[in-house]
């Protein structure tokens, strides 16, 4: 599984090789089972491997989402050499849905791609390796390495629904995303202000647009399922503007609208 893989993919972002990785990830720890689970989110979002590497991070929702965004890696990873990792779970991994598909995008042109190693040619060798042994160099590769994971919050994604008049902002990604989506309508329907705060992209983390709502005054419920991994991602955004409740399912059990509907009412004090 994607365990026994983080070892390449250390190599890979210190060599700088582009590569789009699909984790569908299931329930744990150990064996588990196939069931809904996202405990994955730290392993996805902290990079998984030695070395302080980090990846660029999709979270998807529905199949389309996971169409759309296997194609967007792709962009993604050559515009930063980066792998990047599409982060599914065993909900969306056992979906079936349309989809539409869309025309083949053009190949990017790869004229002043003086990196890739084809065969020299008459040009100079190239060398791709992620061991830097004289003075000085590797903390320079680490340097470059945390300059452009700053560079990549030019690609973070986010979906907000309801979020201008909400009291409270329900944050969650992923399946859980697309089920408290359906809640929070519920939440509307039944004349509470309740938003949805849905991250796209897990790292970089949307925090920015996080801070600008907690700056308005507005509370916040995380869902996920796990114990809360995502939680520390967002507390450490709203910080002292504000503080993050949370409500956690674990990982084996499936949960419908409904379900997620209660801790949302519960926190705008019951059905009206």
């Amino acid at each position: 599984g994607i365990d026994l893989m983080q070892e390449g993919i250390s190599y890979m972002i210190g060599s700088q090789i582009p590569a789009v990785i699909v984790n569908m990830s299931r329930g744990g720890p150990g064996l588990g089972s196939i069931d809904a689970s996202q405990a994955d989110y730290f392993q996805a979002t902290r990079g998984g491997s030695h070395g302080a590497g980090r990846t660029f991070v999709f979270a998807p929702s529905t199949c389309q989402e996971c169409y759309d965004m296997v194609q967007d890696a792709f962009d993604i990873a050559f515009k930063y050499r980066t792998p990047v990792l599409v982060l599914g779970d065993a909900i969306i991994g056992q979906l079936k849905e349309p989809v539409l598909r869309h025309a083949p995008r053009n190949k990017q042109d790869d004229k002043a791609e003086g990196w890739r190693v084809e065969g020299m040619g008459d040009r100079a060798p190239r060398l791709l390796k992620s061991v830097y042994l004289e003075d000085g160099a590797l903390a320079a590769r680490n340097e470059m390495l945390e300059a452009k994971y700053k560079a990549m919050r030019a690609d973070i994604r986010v979906e907000t629904i309801d979020t201008e008049d909400a009291d409270l902002v329900v944050v969650a990604f992923g399946s859980m995303g697309r089920i408290a989506r359906s809640a929070v309508q519920l939440a509307r329907e039944a004349g509470h202000k309740v938003g949805l705060f849905r991250p796209q992209t897990l790292f970089p983390f949307p925090s920015e647009q996080l801070e600008e709502l907690a700056k308005q005054g507005k509370r916040f419920l995380v869902i996920e399922q796990n114990a809360g991994q995502m939680l520390d991602d967002v507390r450490l955004a709203i910080r002292h503007y504000a503080d993050a409740d949370f409500f956690g399912v674990m990982p084996g059990i499936f949960v419908d609208a409904e379900e997620l509907l209660t801790p949302i009412l519960e926190r705008m004090g019951g059905a009206k």
